[in-house]
């Protein structure tokens, strides 16, 4: 590190040197007397450079010993040109606060209860060594490296706390750094440095919307067991007494028919539903017929059943496939949903002996209506669409991912598409579409003019997408009949990056046929309105202006994408539901959601079926989270909440 700041001042020093070098030429004799005024003006700009110079060595010496310290002594993990923002984060984190990616910041439930808070202006004694920082601004402060922060899913903007285990291990004799002090300020000389909170809307009397939480993904293990039920019960009941309707969860393929064909073990689910149902809660159930573990969010691991992937090891083919020929094991290839390779059965019908045995299972729920609402796994993470963005396979945001049709089977369904069309040179997958994390513009096939808008590309994108329309049909045929009388939805994932792109390169890798001229939306809503199957989609307390600041080269833009899906589900029909991509404590994040849940002066009342918040976990427990979560569920339900009259009070008085 302190190399580093070396190096620097040494280039510091040589630039000098040549500028020093360089003699400025003279003016003719007849010119200088005309100039003179001029001469003064260069020689004092001239001074102002160097003493800046000297400013900004000094600058960069003091934060190259700062991180050199910090890195030798106390072990943090900080990159080699990090900023005050990423030092104050670590020292907070220390300390033990949570410093979320967005730079909201406060104690954690852990060390609440053993640490004093943070001592205000008044507290400060002067002339004792502090380290004061100012408010964090509200645009996200960029994450510390080695810390994965998620994308998309992404996503890198939302907030998902960052535990450390970094311990500060003193050095012998170690002394306050002046440094590192700043003196302490009278209240009075602190400016508002946080801008006032915009009015909010009031939703009291608007239309209720019910709210869901998702459980932790492992709350039912291996072994058919409830995880820390006693624990769960009494956040159940937390959740209750707040207004949540109900719970969502995810019934593992892997878990229930683990070991051999036909054969399930539902007895973790059943205790679980009897303690919601004793609660007098509603249940969410998840067919989830992918693995679990490797995705943004997933703290367990749970794979496929153990019999496929024995078939897999001798039938590679049965996975999705990438153009190098890596096999995502996170979910079947729709290219074998008529295939009977799974020890005599096809995909689809796998997938419908799994939910015909849960409808009999547990068929006092459904007649009780304990059980509101069935969602159908369709693809990878549970979501209808191709697995074109896997973090195993390298990918990291935001890159366009990959086309995933290399498996036999797909490659077979792409041939018979070609000769169908009569040209069977396009029995290809493109060639000039990049990898995984690259941009558009940098491919033959995305770049605005590219390949995707050819004769061959519409060709190739058209097949790709109906590929995952005509999977989502078969299945929603099946599971209509399975649940019949019953709810049923499928969750669509909001690939929000490139948005603002023409091609929409990222939505056409996982199957979205949504370019600038193009609805890629209608299609998948008219297969759901076919089925009466509602559609859930994902990133609805995303902001434009958030992933602007964080990532400004992905061109994302959720707040279009959420609004174009909406109303191509509404257009066609369709109940909407849906949820947040990633953790949300913060009452702006909040706040977006209802704006997606109930659209302001919308000439036909249209409103959200429900909304499922991600995810029960410790932190939303936290005071200050739960109640900004608490409150969020009473504007859901159209209540009133006092400090929202607090705050037109205030704005009308300034207005006054």
């Amino acid at each position: 590190m302190e190399e580093d700041g070396v190096k620097e001042e040494e280039e510091d020093y040589y630039l000098e040197e040549e500028d020093e070098g360089e003699e400025e030429p003279r003016p003719p004799l007849q010119q200088q007397q005309q100039v003179g005024v001029g001469l003064g003006r260069r020689g004092r700009a001239r001074e102002e450079k160097e003493r800046t110079k000297l400013r900004e060595r000094q600058r960069r010496a003091i934060t190259a010993r700062i991180l050199a310290g910090l890195r030798r002594h106390g072990n943090y993990n900080l990159r080699v040109r990090a900023d005050i923002n990423e030092v104050i984060a670590a020292l907070a984190r220390e300390a033990g606060w949570v410093v979320l990616p967005d730079g909201t910041t406060f104690p954690s439930s852990s060390s609440s209860s053993v640490s004093q808070p943070p001592p205000t202006h008044q507290q400060l004694q002067p002339g004792r060594p502090s380290i004061a920082a100012p408010p964090l601004p509200s645009s996200p402060a960029p994450p510390l490296r080695g810390i994965s922060i998620s994308p998309v899913a992404a996503r890198p903007i939302s907030s998902l706390r960052s535990s450390s285990s970094i311990r500060i291990i003193s050095p012998p004799h170690a002394l306050p750094d002046p440094l590192l002090s700043l003196p302490s300020m009278d209240t009075q000389e602190v400016p508002d440095l946080l801008p006032p909170r915009p009015p909010e809307r009031d939703f009291a009397g608007t239309p209720y919307v019910p709210v869901y939480v998702m459980l932790p993904l492992g709350v039912v293990n291996g072994n058919g067991e409830v995880v820390d039920a006693d624990v769960l019960v009494g956040q159940l009941r937390v959740l209750k007494a707040a207004g949540v309707d109900g719970v969502m969860v995810d019934c593992w393929w892997g878990n229930v028919e683990a070991h051999r064909p036909q054969e399930y073990n539902w007895t973790g689910y059943k205790r679980l539903f009897h303690m919601i149902r004793e609660l007098k809660l509603k249940l969410q159930v998840v067919m989830s017929f992918h693995e679990c573990g490797g995705n943004v969010g997933d703290d367990v691991s749970i794979p496929l059943p153990h019999w496929v992937t024995e078939i897999g090891r001798s039938n590679p083919d049965i996975y999705f496939t990438d153009r190098a020929g890596r096999r995502n094991t996170e979910c079947l290839s729709w290219g074998i949903d008529k295939e009977r390779v799974l020890q005599g059965r096809t995909g689809v019908e796998v997938y419908f002996d799994y939910m015909r045995s849960f409808r009999v299972e547990f068929d006092e729920y459904f007649e009780d209506g304990i059980i509101s609402e069935i969602e159908i796994g369709l693809g990878a993470c549970g979501e209808l669409r191709y697995p074109s963005y896997p973090a195993k396979h390298g990918w990291k945001y935001p890159g366009i991912g990959e086309f995933q049709c290399y498996d036999r089977y797909l490659q077979k369904s792409l041939r018979r598409a070609a000769e169908a069309r009569g040209h069977t040179i396009w029995a290809r997958a493109p060639d000039s579409a990049g990898h995984y994390n690259s941009e558009p513009n940098l491919t033959g096939f995305f770049c605005d003019g590219g390949d995707y808008d050819s004769y061959y590309g519409r060709f190739f994108l058209n097949w790709y997408s109906q590929v995952l329309v005509d999977h989502a049909d078969r299945v929603l045929m099946l599971a209509r009949l399975a649940f019949e009388g019953s709810d049923i939805a499928v969750k669509v994932s909001g690939v929000h990056w490139w948005y603002k792109t023409a091609s929409h390169a990222a939505e056409l890798t996982a199957g979205f046929y949504n370019p600038c001229n193009r609805d890629g939306y209608a299609s998948i809503a008219a297969v759901l309105k076919k089925h009466g199957a509602a559609l859930n989609f994902t990133c609805v307390e995303l902001r434009t202006m958030d992933q602007h600041e964080v990532f400004p080269e992905a061109f994302a833009d959720p707040e279009g994408l959420v609004w174009q899906v909406l109303n191509a589900a509404w257009d066609a029909g369709i109940p909407v539901a849906s949820e947040n991509a990633l953790p949300c404590y913060d009452r702006d994040g909040f706040n977006k959601i209802l704006e997606n849940a109930k659209p302001l002066n919308d000439p036909d009342g249209r409103h959200l079926l429900g909304f499922t918040y991600l995810r029960l976990t410790k932190v939303l427990f936290e005071r200050a989270n739960f109640l900004e979560f608490e409150r969020f569920v009473k504007r859901m339900h159209g209540e009133a909440v006092l400090d929202l009259q607090c705050l037109s009070i205030q704005v009308g008085h300034k207005k006054m």
